[in-house]
């Protein structure tokens, strides 16, 4: 039986964390044309080889960080965007980032990974917040409860609530450089 490709791509990643530099090569030969369209299909200039480049540093750089155990697509994905993210504010661009988007060779129904991918991001930007804001927004938007039922349960008041969730909101935004335009013509 042989392998998918994110499972070679995580036994490769594993055998180069162990020392392998064999299967690290082959590793990111592989992950280069996958970069590649990754990045092709969100930025429409000359830096995707550019990009491709400066994730693949950053995938070496950061090979201690990714867990075995772990799939690897939701890592790799990650590393991605998050260059594509740098790219974006230093030359000033805006391009469009699904925060829940992975374009990967397998079928991403049936690994759950956007979702995963997902809540990891939110998770990642909700701990930049003060613990108390990052509650009040958890509960209202991913857990959606209305804003009643949000005040019921950490005793603010509605107004108070959606105070909280609105300067939150904006501190996520900021943080991800989204233009203000963009939010301040919803």
């Amino acid at each position: 039986m042989s392998l998918s490709q994110p499972d070679l791509w995580r036994q490769q990643m594993h055998a180069a964390q162990c020392g392998d530099a064999e299967a690290y090569r082959a590793l990111l030969t592989a992950l280069r044309p996958w970069l590649s369209a990754y990045f092709r299909r969100r930025l429409q200039s000359p830096d995707t080889e550019d990009l491709t480049q400066i994730t693949l540093v950053a995938v070496h750089e950061k090979r201690h960080t990714y867990d075995p155990t772990a799939p690897f697509m939701p890592w790799i994905a990650a590393v991605a965007r998050h260059k594509l993210i740098d790219h974006v504010r230093k030359y000033g661009r805006y391009v469009h980032v699904e925060l829940n988007e992975l374009n990967e060779p397998v079928d991403e129904a049936s690994l759950g990974l956007p979702a995963t991918i997902a809540r990891r991001d939110v998770q990642v930007l909700l701990s930049q917040l003060p613990v108390d804001q990052a509650r009040v927004i958890r509960l209202h938007k991913v857990e959606e409860l209305s804003l009643e039922d949000v005040s019921r349960l950490t005793g603010k008041s509605v107004a108070a609530v959606k105070v909280i969730v609105h300067r939150g909101l904006k501190k996520l935004r900021d943080s991800v450089g989204v233009p203000r335009k963009v939010y301040e013509d919803e």
